[in-house]
C-alpha cells in the first residue's frame, strides 16, 4: 500500500493540526488523483482551522483549498484531463457557472477546505470538474494563488464590474485579495490607489500601485483630491463593518462598490444618502464559478500575471505558516512540497 503525508484535525484549534502518514487515495470513475506541488494558504484557512466557522466539518478533517499540481491518474470515466496535466484546483466546486447554486433560505457556499475535505497533502482526488488547467505561464507556486484570492478580485472587477481602461479602482490592504486586484486591475489599465498602513507604502509603490495612501491619513479626503472630486469607479470593500460608509463617500457618481472583506465585522453598515443620490452598485463577492477560472488562467497566459509571495513554507511547516498569516502577511503564504516529481 502506497502511504502519504496529509495535515488532519479530529476538532478545531491549531493544537489539533497533526500530519499523518495515511494510505493514497485511489481516484473513482469520474475523478482524477493529483500530486500537489503547491497550496497557497487564505485568512478564511485560519478562521476554520481555529474556530471552524460554522461550517459542518467532517472528521478528520483537512484544511487548505487553493492547489496547484499534476495529475498522476484518472478515473475510467475522466475526459478533460490525462496524467501529465497540470491543475489548479476550483475553490466553490459546486458552482460551475452561471447564478450560484441555492436559494434565498439556503445559501450554498460550499468550499473546498471547508463544506468539502481540503488540500494540505501530498495527493487528493477529486472529480474532474472541479480542477481547471493551470496557466502555462506560471509555475505551481503562482498558480496556486490563483484558484481563491485571485479568483475574488477578478469576479468583482472583470466579472461583476467589467473594469475598462482609464477607470479608477480603490484596494485596501496587502492581503491576496488586494494585492491580486492591484495586479488585475493594471493588467486592465486602471489607475490604482492603494490604501495600507505607512511601514508598506514604499512597497506598495514597488508592487505597482498609481497613488498609495497612508491610511492614517484622511483617506476620503485624500481619495477626493487625487481623483478632483469625481471619486473612483471601483472600490474593493475588504473591512467590512462600518467601513461601507468611508467606501461609499469615495465611489463616484455610479461607482460599484465590492462587499468582499470582514474583518471589522459581518453586519456592514453606511449613510444612505450617498448609496441613493450616487446610484451606487453594491454586489457581494464570494469568489467566483469554474469559468471565470478559465477566462482568468486564459487572460494570466495572454497578458501577464505576477502574484505577489511573501513566504514559501514545507509541508511540514504548517504551523508556523498559519502563525505568519495571523500576522498579516503582504501577498500569499504558500505551502510546497519537498519531493516535486511526479508520479
Amino acid at each position: 500500500m502506497q502511504t502519504m503525508k496529509r495535515w488532519e484535525m479530529h476538532q478545531t484549534g491549531r493544537d489539533a493540526l497533526a500530519l499523518n502518514h495515511v494510505a493514497r487515495p485511489q481516484p473513482a470513475a469520474d475523478e482524477v488523483l493529483v500530486k500537489v506541488m503547491a497550496v497557497a494558504l487564505n485568512h478564511r484557512d485560519l478562521m476554520v482551522i481555529e474556530n471552524g466557522r460554522g461550517l459542518p466539518l467532517r472528521f478528520p478533517f483537512t484544511p487548505g483549498s487553493d492547489l496547484s499540481g499534476c495529475v498522476v491518474d484518472t478515473g475510467a470515466n475522466v475526459t478533460r484531463f490525462v496524467p501529465g496535466d497540470e491543475v489548479i484546483s476550483v475553490f466553490t466546486p459546486e458552482w460551475q457557472d452561471g447564478p450560484r447554486p441555492g436559494n434565498a433560505r439556503e445559501m450554498a457556499y460550499r468550499t473546498l477546505g471547508g463544506f468539502y475535505p481540503g488540500v494540505l497533502a501530498e495527493y487528493v482526488v477529486m472529480k474532474e470538474n472541479w480542477l481547471v488547467r493551470k496557466p502555462a505561464s506560471l509555475d505551481h507556486v503562482q498558480a496556486s494563488t490563483l484558484p481563491c484570492a485571485t479568483l475574488t478580485a477578478w469576479f468583482a472587477l472583470v466579472e461583476r464590474g467589467n473594469i475598462q481602461r482609464g477607470e479608477t479602482v480603490l484596494i485596501e490592504g496587502t492581503g491576496g485579495v488586494a494585492l491580486a486586484a492591484l495586479q488585475i486591475a493594471r493588467m486592465k489599465g486602471a489607475r490604482t490607489l492603494l490604501v495600507t498602513r505607512s511601514s508598506k507604502c514604499e512597497q506598495a509603490k514597488l508592487w505597482g500601485a498609481d497613488e498609495v495612501i497612508d491610511r492614517q491619513q484622511d483617506v476620503v479626503a485624500t481619495v477626493l483630491a487625487l481623483t478632483a472630486d469625481r471619486g473612483v469607479d471601483h472600490v474593493l470593500e475588504l473591512v467590512g463593518g462600518s467601513h461601507l460608509g468611508q467606501s461609499a463617500a469615495m465611489a463616484a457618481v455610479g461607482g460599484k462598490i465590492y462587499l468582499i472583506g470582514a474583518l471589522a465585522g459581518f453586519e456592514v453598515s453606511s449613510p444612505l444618502e450617498p448609496l441613493l443620490f450616487k446610484d451606487l452598485h453594491l454586489y457581494g463577492i464570494a469568489t467566483g464559478h469554474r469559468r471565470a477560472l478559465e477566462d482568468l488562467c486564459a487572460a494570466v497566459d495572454q497578458q501577464g500575471f505576477a502574484p505577489v509571495i511573501d513566504q514559501l513554507y514545507p509541508l511540514a511547516a504548517l504551523p508556523a505558516a498559519l502563525t505568519h498569516l495571523a500576522r498579516g502577511p503582504s501577498g500569499k503564504i504558500i505551502i510546497t512540497m519537498e519531493n516535486k516529481a511526479i508520479g
